[in-house]
């Protein structure tokens, strides 16, 4: 079975609205609405588990998983005080029947249904040819020079075509990445992502070309870019 985490439990202090970001409106509906619709309706995801704030549960319940009728959500998982940690909540409270676990984040509304599906089958169809293959993840490719610097100098300039900005969805077989969290745990190591934990495992990470346009909402600009979108691509 293949599951989805969502993960929602951020502050999202950097918009400094009255309300956690997730929660904020954009074009008619809450920001964690859009992102749920996505995997409402990815035909290959079964099951959706979204970790939100304790003290959002309720709000989570009623004002986004009823009223928007998405029956695909089994279960809100109160998150930790960090994102892996929140994801760890979540990922423990999968049923044993997963296979597949897709992760993404709440604040990344312009996700689209064909992508997830298209991810959950290139892993499947990548891990076929390189069994040493545990997961994929959605990544943009850099558009402009990237330095390294020492001391506030640099030190040398990466080749452009060799970075890329990873994004979510990241997909990985079950077992793969509860290892991973685990060991992470164990060794009291943070990572930037759930990527680069199944990669210190020795799993192997392939990458899926996504688009630039699926940002994260972080700051205002954030906000009004997302909602520029999502006008366009309803009047196309």
């Amino acid at each position: 079975m293949n599951t989805a985490i969502i993960t929602a439990a951020g502050k999202g202090t950097r918009l400094k609205g009255d309300i956690s970001k997730q929660f904020m409106n954009i074009y008619g509906k809450p920001i964690l609405a859009h992102t749920i619709t996505a995997f409402q309706n990815a035909s290959k995801i079964k099951e959706i588990y979204i970790s939100v704030p304790k003290d959002y549960l309720e709000l989570c319940q009623k004002s986004i998983i009823e009223k928007y009728s998405f029956d695909k959500v089994k279960k809100l998982v109160i998150g930790g005080s960090t994102r892996q940690e929140s994801v760890y909540n979540t990922i423990i409270e999968l049923p044993s029947s997963t296979g597949i676990v897709s992760i993404h984040d709440g604040v990344r509304p312009l996700v689209t249904s064909d992508e997830i599906d298209s991810l959950i089958n290139t892993l499947m169809r990548e891990n076929k040819k390189d069994p040493r293959i545990r997961g994929v993840i959605m990544a943009a490719p850099a558009r402009e020079t990237i330095k390294i610097t020492e001391n506030g100098t640099i030190d040398r300039t990466v080749p452009r075509d060799t970075v890329w900005y990873a994004q979510t969805p990241q997909i990985f077989f079950y077992r793969d990445i509860l290892k991973a969290h685990n060991e992470a745990r164990k060794d009291n190591f943070t990572g930037t992502d759930d990527a680069c934990l199944v990669e210190r495992t020795g799993g192997k990470v392939s990458i899926v070309r996504g688009r630039h346009e699926n940002i994260k909402i972080t700051t205002p600009i954030d906000l009004f870019l997302a909602e520029l979108i999502m006008t366009r691509n309803v009047r196309r």
